[in-house]
């Protein structure tokens, strides 16, 4: 038995609304490196929405061969790709000024790459909302 979805619960539609979700953990990540001064949380949480964060990148990828977008939404999973692949490049140099840790419980996230990763999630997040309201917007495919 088939369980019927209603028309505007589409592949597309489920991403957009996930790549948000994600956009608001990426904020919340950073404020909870601000509050630890750069020094990664223990909390459990944290540590989920990391690998989320880096999971949506291998997601995003995938998606964009996977199901069937429009042009507009493409941006999104071009976006975080964009995003994942500089802030590991970003991140390396940042962290290669202060000399790499040997060891995580010593690494301190930089405050400007915190502040890279929290631009970014508003952006992204307003970018999913742009999306999600694009059949209501007097906007052409």
């Amino acid at each position: 038995m088939q369980i019927p979805f209603p028309d505007w619960l589409t592949p597309q539609f489920a991403y957009i609304v996930l790549s948000a979700i994600v956009a608001v953990l990426i904020w919340i990540e950073g404020e909870m490196l601000k509050r630890t001064d750069g020094k990664l949380p223990k909390s459990p949480f944290f540590q989920i929405s990391s690998l989320l964060d880096t999971a949506w990148f291998f997601v995003s990828v995938m998606m964009l061969y996977v199901i069937d977008l429009t042009p507009l939404a493409t941006a999104v999973p071009a976006a975080y790709g964009i995003y994942t692949i500089f802030g590991w490049v970003y991140g390396t140099r940042l962290l290669k000024r202060k000399g790499i840790p040997d060891s995580p419980k010593d690494l301190v996230i930089p405050s400007k790459y915190i502040a890279y990763s929290q631009s970014f999630s508003l952006i992204f997040f307003a970018l999913c909302l742009l999306v999600l309201g694009s059949p209501w917007l007097p906007l052409t495919n």
